[in-house]
Parts: C-alpha cells; structure tokens; sequence
C-alpha cells in the first residue's frame, strides 16, 4: 500500500488533541483548586463569625464580672470592630477569589472548545485517510480482477488454438 500523503498532518493533529486534552484537564483541576479554596475561605469567615460571637460573649461576661462601665463597654465595642474587620477582609479575600473562579471557569470552557476544535480537525484527517484507504483497497481490487481477466482470457485463447 502507498504511504499516506498526509501522513505528518495526521501525527501532528493527533498531538495537538492529546495537548488540547491535557490543557483542559489542566484547566480542570486548577479550576477544582480554586474552588476547593474559595470554599475553605468561606469556612474560614464563618468559623470567624462563631469565634467573635463568643469571644465577645466571654469579654462582655468579664466585663459584667467586674463591673466596668462605659469605658469597658467601649473597649468591648472596639475589640468587636476589629474582629469585624478581620472578617472584613476575609469577605474581600472571598470576593477576590470568586473572580479567580469565575476565570478558571471561562478558561475550562475555553480549552473545552479548543479541544472540540482539535477533535474535529483530527476526525475530518482520519476520515480522508479512511477514504484514501478505501481508495487504495478499491485500486488494487480493480488490478487484480484486471490481472484475472486477462489470464482467463490467455487461458481461453490458448485453448481455442489447440
């Protein structure tokens, strides 16, 4: 059989569906990493939240104990402000890591459309080399009967003039 003429388009699509392949799975995970994190931050911001609940809770019931006044009170309401802060920037921390998401996100889709792009140039390759194969069967069928007919027929007339 002839070699493929397209042969080293053929090898170079098929590498470049199995790197298409390989990004998206890549993408994937670093998507799955992402949101793995956007998920502990939120864990982390709700922890925080139950933690200065109680923290405030014990500080108030000390206060309470000793009797302060309105300067405890106030040393509390600034000890909240600042727990409250550090939640703050957890939030923030939660907002910035939704937008990491929401990128590896289109990023995912992006590759997942490159690699249906590699596949179906790789598929239409495959199906003309199919076709050239088939052609090439057909060639040498068509030969071969050729070749057949001929030898009946310098059987026949061989044995016509005896």
């Amino acid at each position: 059989m002839p070699p493929y003429r397209l042969q080293s388009l053929l090898d170079m699509r098929e590498k470049a569906k199995e790197e298409a392949e390989q990004a998206f799975s890549d993408a994937v995970k670093a998507l799955a990493k992402e949101e793995a994190e956007q998920k502990r931050l939120e864990a982390e911001l709700e922890r925080r939240r139950k933690e200065r609940k109680a923290k405030v809770q014990e500080y108030f019931q000390q206060i309470m104990a000793k009797g302060a006044g309105i300067n405890g009170m106030n040393m509390m309401a600034r000890f909240e402000e600042r727990l409250k802060d550090d939640e703050a920037q957890v939030a923030l921390q939660i907002e910035h890591q939704k937008e990491v998401v929401r990128t590896a996100g289109r990023l995912v889709e992006q590759r997942r459309m490159l690699m249906a792009e590699a596949a179906k140039e790789l598929k239409a390759i495959e199906k003309n080399k199919e076709k050239f194969v088939k052609q090439v069967k057909k060639e040498r069928q068509d030969r071969e009967e050729l070749q057949q007919e001929e030898i009946g027929s310098a059987l026949f007339l061989a044995r016509q003039r005896k």
